[in-house]
This record gives C-alpha cells, sequence and structure tokens, in this order.
C-alpha cells in the first residue's frame, strides 16, 4: 500500500490562524496515525506579502503546538526552475498555450461579458494561433471545452464542476513566474502528496488543480474539504471575534494541549468525548467524522479544556511554564521548586497561567500593599494587633513546618482560645496574602514557610500601629 503523505502549505504573509492551526492538525493526525508523512511547506511565491517575520511565527506556533513535521520546510520560492519545467512540458505536449492578449483588453473583455449577464472568462481568443513567447506573454492552460471536471470528496462527497464554467487558467505570469495553482500541483506531486486536507473554501481551486494533474498525466490525490470555522455570530472568524493567532493563545496562558483539544473538536467527534489526549486523538481521528457543517468558536469552551489541562498539570511543569509570564510581571525568576508549591494552592482556580500568575503575585512580593477598603473594615476590628501577635507567637513554636501541623495547631488555639476561625482567618489573610480572597490559609503559610510567614503577620501590625489601628488586647 502506498505510504500517506500529507502536507501543511502557509503562506507567511501573517500568524498562524486558528483556522490554519485545525488544518495543520488534521492532517499530522491522519498522517500519524496512518503512519505516513506530515510535510511542512511553505508557500512564500507572493514575494511582495511574504516576509521572514512570518516565517518564523508560523514555524514557531506550529512547535508549540508540538505538529512536528518529518519533510520541510520546503519554500516555493526556492522551486522556480522546477516549475518552469513542468511548463515547458505542458507547452511541448500541446496541453497549455502562449496568451498575449495585454491585460488592458482582457479586462474590456471582462466589462462586456459582465454586462450581457456572462462570466467573465477568458474567451480563448490566443488559444489555437500556436504564438510564442513574448515580452507580456502569459502561459495558459487549454481547459477541456465540453464535460465535466469531477472528484470525490472524503468528507463532502461527488462533486462536480461544468468544463464551460471554467476558463484556460493562467499557469506563468508575463515575467515567467508560476501561478498559485501551477506551484501547488507539482509541489505535491514532486513530494509526492496522497492526500489534500484543507478548508472548504478551497473546493473551486480543485477542478483547476485536477486540471493540471490530468494535462501532466499523474494520479490525482484524495481530496478531503474540512468545513470553516465561524465566530459566536455565525460569520467566518476574524480579529473581531478576539484573538485568532495561534501565539495569542500562546500569550494569553493557554497551553498547547487544550488549543489542540479544542481544534480537534472543531468540526470533528467521536462520539460525546470531549477530552483527547494527543495519543487518543492520534488513535481515534478520522476523516469519516468530520462533519460538513462549519465548527463554531466557542471562548468560554476553550478557556474551560484550558484550566482542566491546567489543573491535569503537575506542580513542577505549571512552574516552568509560569516563568514568562512572572518576567513579565516585572519579577526575578523565582526558585522553580518554591513557584512549584505555589502553582499547586492556584491551579485549581485558574482558567490561564496568565490568570495563574497573577494571582500568585502575592507569593512573589517582598513588601504587601494593603488595599483601603478591606484595611479599613479588617484591620479595624477589635483585638486585631492582639490576634496577629498571639498568632504569630503560635507559630515561632512549630517544630514541623507543615500544612498539616498548621492546622493541627490552629485546631488547638481555637479551643483554647475561644475564638472562632471566621475572627481569626481575615485578618490572617489579608496581612498574609494582601487579599480578601485566596487559597486556604494553611496552604498559604506552608508555601509561604515560617520567615516569610512571621515577617508578613509583622508587617501587619506595624502597618496597623503606623495607621492608628487599633492596638488592643
Amino acid at each position: 500500500m502506498e505510504k500517506i503523505r500529507t502536507r501543511f502549505p502557509p503562506s507567511p504573509t501573517g500568524y498562524l490562524h486558528i483556522g490554519g492551526a485545525r488544518t495543520a492538525l488534521f492532517n499530522w493526525l491522519f498522517a500519524r496515525q496512518q503512519g505516513g508523512a506530515f510535510i511542512l511547506r511553505i508557500e512564500d511565491t507572493d514575494q511582495n506579502r511574504s516576509t521572514e517575520e512570518a516565517t518564523r511565527a508560523i514555524l514557531e506556533g506550529l512547535e508549540w503546538l508540538g505538529l512536528d513535521w518529518d519533510e520541510g520546510p520546503y519554500f516555493q520560492s526556492q522551486r522556480t526552475d522546477l516549475y518552469r519545467q513542468f511548463i515547458r512540458e505542458l507547452l511541448d505536449q500541446g496541453k497549455a498555450y502562449y496568451c498575449h492578449c495585454p491585460p488592458e483588453l482582457l479586462e474590456k473583455k471582462r466589462e462586456m461579458a459582465r454586462a450581457q449577464g456572462l462570466k467573465p472568462k477568458y474567451d480563448g481568443t490566443c488559444r489555437d494561433k500556436g504564438l510564442g513567447p513574448g515580452p507580456q506573454a502569459v502561459v495558459r492552460l487549454k481547459n477541456p471545452l465540453g464535460g465535466t471536471t469531477s472528484f470525490v470528496d472524503l468528507i463532502r462527497g461527488p462533486i462536480s464542476f461544468p468544463n464551460e464554467e471554467l476558463d484556460d487558467l493562467v499557469l506563468a505570469r508575463s515575467d515567467g513566474t508560476p501561478t498559485y495553482h501551477l506551484a501547488v500541483v507539482v509541489d505535491d506531486i514532486t513530494m509526492g502528496i496522497t492526500h489534500v486536507i484543507r478548508g472548504d473554501d478551497h473546493i473551486n481551486n480543485t477542478p483547476r488543480q485536477i486540471q493540471i494533474y490530468q494535462a501532466l498525466g499523474r494520479p490525482l490525490p484524495f481530496y478531503a474539504h474540512v468545513p470553516m470555522i465561524l465566530g459566536p455570530d455565525k460569520t467566518r472568524l476574524s480579529k473581531r471575534h478576539g484573538a485568532t493567532s495561534v501565539l495569542a493563545y500562546r500569550d494569553m496562558g493557554y497551553l498547547p494541549q487544550a488549543l489542540l483539544n479544542y481544534l480537534v473538536r472543531l468540526g470533528w467527534a467521536h462520539g460525546d468525548e470531549e477530552i483527547f489526549s494527543r495519543e487518543e486523538m492520534i488513535q481515534k481521528f478520522s476523516l469519516e467524522q468530520v462533519g460538513k457543517s462549519a465548527g463554531v468558536f466557542n471562548p468560554e469552551k476553550l478557556l474551560w479544556l484550558n484550566s482542566h489541562y491546567i489543573k491535569a498539570s503537575t506542580d513542577d511543569a505549571l512552574a516552568a511554564l509560569l516563568i514568562p509570564f512572572v518576567r513579565e510581571m516585572g519579577y526575578p525568576d523565582p526558585d522553580p521548586a518554591y513557584l512549584a508549591r505555589c502553582a499547586a494552592t492556584l491551579k485549581g482556580r485558574a482558567k490561564t497561567l496568565k490568570e495563574m500568575a497573577e494571582a500568585a503575585e502575592f507569593y512573589l512580593k517582598e513588601e504587601l500593599t494593603f488595599p483601603e477598603e478591606a484595611a479599613k473594615k479588617i484591620f479595624s476590628a477589635a483585638g486585631v494587633v492582639s490576634i496577629l501577635e498571639r498568632v504569630s507567637g503560635l507559630l515561632s513554636r512549630i517544630p514541623v513546618w507543615t500544612e498539616a501541623a498548621l492546622e493541627e495547631a490552629f485546631k488547638g488555639y481555637i479551643e483554647e482560645s475561644g475564638t472562632p476561625m471566621k475572627i481569626l482567618a481575615p485578618p490572617l489573610r489579608l496581612a498574609l496574602t494582601g487579599k480578601t480572597a485566596s487559597p486556604g490559609l494553611f496552604e498559604v503559610m506552608a508555601v509561604l514557610g515560617p520567615d516569610r510567614t512571621l515577617k508578613r503577620l509583622a508587617r501587619a501590625r506595624d502597618w496597623i500601629r503606623e495607621a492608628g489601628g487599633n492596638k488592643s488586647t
């Protein structure tokens, strides 16, 4: 059996967007499941719009997602001689011809066709003239004049186009550079691509490319056109719906496995399952289960998936992922083991890494600030300084600083003093975190350690006294 070979051919005119990433994922999954090869090709023939920066962003996005390629990246800009060989082959076999019609004349003919309610296609003026090359000449494919161009799409089934609706396609521009359709077909032929899996916005391109295959006498690949992705308002996904760049989601604190899991479910289903590991995606993916209807992008569902994968991540893994966000907040890199302990207390609450890093700020600060309203309400209560002093004395006597030991010590203190936790917790939480809501107090103190904990309690007492707060017992 012929080895399966798929490809992902982005144009480096911008970032890797969500739709492109899903197309790459489907190609990658199909190749991996079938034991085939996944080829990366950069379609940079538009030199005016292609940039090295965009190329780097595309490669970086694929690498972040973990969509590794087996061959490439190939660059179309480096394959011009190959394209010219195939154009020469078509000319020599009479399957293509030189057209000398100037652009002004072509535009005039298109306007006349539109005025008559006809399709503005080329009328074949130069088709049978046997012209040679010229300064303004282009090369056109001899399109079949009758019949249909048909194929069986692996997702949509049989699709046909009347050939009379298609004009003689330009294969090479007047400067000799190949057009998109010619370059794509030559690349797919020479790279041995067996399956072309792409967005359904390419369906109308398919008969054009099939005709080039047929003119060259080469076997066709299988085609599978996946539905587009729509925004929540059911229009095509765009910047107005939020971020569409893969790297933007990385920078917002999404995990690659969450984005992959979300993208695979946009247009594909395996029963009612929602959560798929990378290995499960490879095992269960099939083109037969890709739907025909457009997928609707749901930011809330992506957030839910991201929070799921954050919870499922190890503390050490999260610590490593949090480092760039901590740096962005202006803090020096913390000790990885300390940051892992911080992450353990926060991962059940955070939906993104950025959110987690922001929630971890009280762990990273040397000195806390206290919100005015909260401090006025909590620190001015009767006996707060006394509570903080007595708790500090209690904590200084704990021989082993663990969450369990802290909880046991507080249990004994509450029984002895008669002061319930609902009285102790608010000033302690504010003193230790600068917040009125946080992870559990024993978790926080265990992470902070004895030195930081006692220092923060002393700082809160000093702040209350300096602010003229309650000093009584």
